[in-house]
């Protein structure tokens, strides 16, 4: 039985939940998915599934195959499209993730520019506010601020983004502003979970990384909503740079505690772990990296 045929099997069973649905995906009969499942579990030596009448279940081993199963599928269909020719042209879905806040101020328009210019590509933006696993999820291009913990991702850097700390005007009218990270314990806190989790600041003293464990009063979420409060005067928040250009440039925030900001974080663009890059993918890279680079600095005070 064809081995890649095998890979596409275990695939499908696995992405479609069930034998008989990955049947009717592949157009087969379910005893020719068991058929194919079985004979690779033989070959391997590994059972890769637990099954009973309910539930499907990747055993440890199965879970480790999978990714390596996607990889080689993709980079076959690659070689598949490189030596037919059609390799050069962009075309296909292209799925791409960011954070929420991100992917409104600066990547959408990049996104609609890019279709523009290749009529043959669609594209789904997936915006989210938590790490997404591009393997698992099928995602062929993610942005992300910090650092990367997927050991199976390709980064291409277009920049960096401080997190600071900024209050309206009027709230440091009222309370004063902070001199030392300690002084935070006695102000009002906005906190936006995205960079303040469990409530803590984390900042530079004398080139190392400290500490403050602070307690929200208000605590949210979205970006734009901790920002909004800040302006209204009802606090202290902790926000990335890109965020409040504007805000800062119109003084409608100012810093607080500029001195303590910790170090930068890089931006980056990250794709899966690939010999053979798509040229839908590789088209999105090299049009959106200097974009996405300029809009970072506009962005940013």
């Amino acid at each position: 039985m064809d081995r890649l045929h095998q890979l596409e099997v275990f695939v499908a069973v696995v992405e479609n939940g069930s034998f008989a649905k990955a049947a009717e995906r592949l157009r087969i009969s379910p005893p020719a998915v068991t058929r194919a499942v079985s004979a690779l579990e033989d070959r391997l030596g590994a059972r890769l599934l637990t099954r009973t009448t309910r539930t499907l279940k990747l055993t440890e081993a199965g879970t480790r195959f999978l990714e390596s199963s996607r990889r080689l599928i993709a980079e076959f269909a690659e070689a598949e499209e490189d030596v037919s020719g059609r390799a050069t042209i962009p075309q296909g879905h292209l799925t791409i993730t960011a954070s929420v806040t991100f992917g409104r101020l600066a990547l959408g328009p990049i996104v609609q520019a890019f279709l523009a210019a290749h009529p043959r590509v669609t594209v789904s933006l997936m915006m989210v506010d938590r790490v997404v696993n591009l393997v698992d999820e099928g995602i062929d291009v993610g942005i992300r601020i910090g650092s990367l913990p997927e050991s199976s991702v390709v980064a291409r850097r277009i920049g960096q983004v401080r997190r600071v700390l900024v209050a309206s005007p009027r709230y440091i009218k009222q309370r004063g502003a902070p001199d030392v990270p300690a002084d935070l314990k006695l102000h009002t806190i906005i906190g936006f979970t995205g960079v303040m989790a469990n409530g803590e600041w984390r900042y530079l003293r004398n080139g190392r990384t400290a500490q403050v464990a602070l307690k929200p009063r208000f605590e949210v979420n979205d970006a734009a909503t901790a920002i909004a409060a800040a302006e209204a005067g009802a606090g202290i928040t902790h926000v990335p740079c890109y965020m409040i250009g504007d805000s800062l440039r119109t003084r409608r925030l100012v810093p607080v505690l500029e001195d303590y900001w910790p170090s930068p974080v890089p931006v980056q663009m990250v794709f899966p772990t690939s010999r053979l890059l798509a040229p839908k993918v590789r088209a999105f890279l090299d049009f959106a990296t200097p974009r996405l680079a300029a809009e970072l600095k506009r962005l940013s005070p």
